[in-house]
């Protein structure tokens, strides 16, 4: 497996709206990699989406979350006037717990089929889950993980899409080995690359974002 640099990218979505500094500083991202893909990760808020979809090269939404919330990424990605479709994720909550975001997975199989079929100027690539924190993997395989291998495929049978064509973002720092073991596609491993980020000093950001800091888009070698 490889990673592609192309698909690196921080979580740091509303820092970027205060900070000039940080701006300037991915400004010079691009004009160093013009050909880089930033994927979005975290919960997105209605009132920020006309921002995240004015960055430039921004390639997938991991973090769909409702029907809603596609709905208006695909009216904003619309009057953007790009030629190509915005690729998305739908995010599943797959652990149940009420301080993740995320879809109860028995409404995934009809999100996707309203992106699908509503949603012209939206991608539908995969599927996303954060999971509980802290698993031990010497009780066996993650549960987050194999609830949402097992989704993918409910979701392939009963909408007909080949299941290599349905991306799984799953695993962190903490697990992505074993992420990549049971079959992700994506894996989100920040803190490894860029190490811990310092919140004592900062003001609380959103659940998700706090914990998320990037993705790398783990690709078969051919």
């Amino acid at each position: 497996m490889l990673m592609d640099r192309e698909a690196l990218e921080r979580t740091m979505f509303r820092s970027c709206w205060k900070k000039r500094q940080i701006l300037k500083g991915w400004n010079q991202i691009l004009s160093s990699c013009p050909e880089i893909k930033w994927h979005f990760i975290g919960h997105l808020q209605k009132h920020n989406i006309n921002k995240l979809i004015a960055v430039p090269n921004l390639y997938m939404l991991e973090t769909v979350d409702s029907v809603k919330l596609a709905d208006k990424v695909n009216n904003s990605w619309q009057k953007k006037g790009s030629p190509e479709r915005l690729k998305v994720m739908v995010q599943i909550n797959t652990s149940g717990e009420e301080s993740k975001h995320g879809l109860p997975p028995s409404e995934t199989v009809a999100t996707v089929e309203h992106i699908n079929a509503e949603c012209p100027s939206l991608e539908f690539m995969g599927l996303m889950t954060i999971g509980s924190f802290g698993y031990d993997l010497s009780q066996g395989p993650n549960p987050d993980f194999q609830a949402l291998l097992s989704l993918r495929k409910e979701l392939c049978e009963k909408l007909s899409i080949p299941i290599d064509q349905v991306e799984l973002s799953m695993g962190m720092s903490m697990d992505f080995q074993h992420a990549i073991e049971v079959g992700s596609t994506n894996v989100r491993i920040g803190s490894t690359i860029f190490g811990e980020r310092d919140y004592s000093k900062k003001p609380a950001v959103d659940k998700d974002t706090a914990d998320i800091k990037a993705t790398v888009e783990i690709a078969q070698e051919h």
